[in-house]
């Protein structure tokens, strides 16, 4: 999860996250030398007076300045469609979550299993054990096996909500009416933290979102015991 200053993205957790970050610092790479041959450029303009009388006039100057910034482009456009569609694609899931937005508070249902579905509302901070993050903690956890591809099916009962895991890659909104899903694989165990990232209301920022991610053999003792 993230930490107090922190600048960057949070640790990636999953396969996507992982592509998300490497694309982004191959696009800021690309802006960064961008900026530095204009501010190169700037800087020479005002610190010289020699100027190249042919150079407004040159057709080989206009050439270069079309084709470079559509080279860049095909650069940023690639890896950006490649990710878009490992993003959307779903190859047979090991498992299947519903999850509703409400005002305020997510229900979550394990549609492979006959009855196993609970509310997650938010802990108050007077109900916090120490150790607890407050705004962040809730009384049921999802858990779900480690290392396996899950489908998560998300809507909304009321207003747009939208159900966003920063440290696996994931936001998807939650949409009255509309069936939205994603797909999640945790590459580690552990405990991952979201909140909804759509304004819906106000109580907006007391609806988080709780992933615990477990070995497969803890996910279904877990399953067992809820059922």
């Amino acid at each position: 999860m993230a930490y107090p200053f922190q600048m960057g993205f949070q640790d990636a957790s999953s396969p996507i996250m992982e592509e998300l970050m490497h694309f982004h610092d191959h696009t800021l790479m690309i802006v960064f030398l961008i900026s530095t041959l204009v501010l190169y450029i700037i800087a020479l303009m005002l610190s010289t007076k020699l100027t190249h009388t042919s150079t407004m006039d040159a057709q080989e100057v206009e050439t270069i300045w079309t084709i470079l910034p559509a080279i860049i482009l095909i650069l940023i456009a690639l890896p950006s469609l490649r990710i878009l569609y490992m993003m959307d694609e779903i190859n047979n899931p090991s498992l299947t979550v519903k999850t509703m937005g409400h005002q305020w508070y997510w229900s979550y249902e394990y549609t492979d299993y006959e009855d196993l579905s609970f509310d997650s509302y938010m802990v108050p901070t007077s109900d916090l054990k120490p150790g607890e993050l407050r705004l962040l903690e809730v009384d049921n956890r999802v858990v779900l096996p480690m290392e396996l591809p899950v489908r998560m099916l998300i809507s909304s009962e009321d207003v747009l909500h939208s159900w966003a895991v920063p440290s696996l890659g994931l936001k998807t909104d939650a949409i009255p009416g509309r069936l939205n899903q994603a797909t999640l694989m945790s590459t580690r165990p552990g405990l991952f933290y979201g909140q909804c990232s759509e304004i819906c209301g106000s109580n907006h920022s007391f609806m988080p979102i709780v992933l615990e991610l477990v070995p497969l053999k803890h996910f279904e003792a877990w399953s067992s015991s809820m059922l």
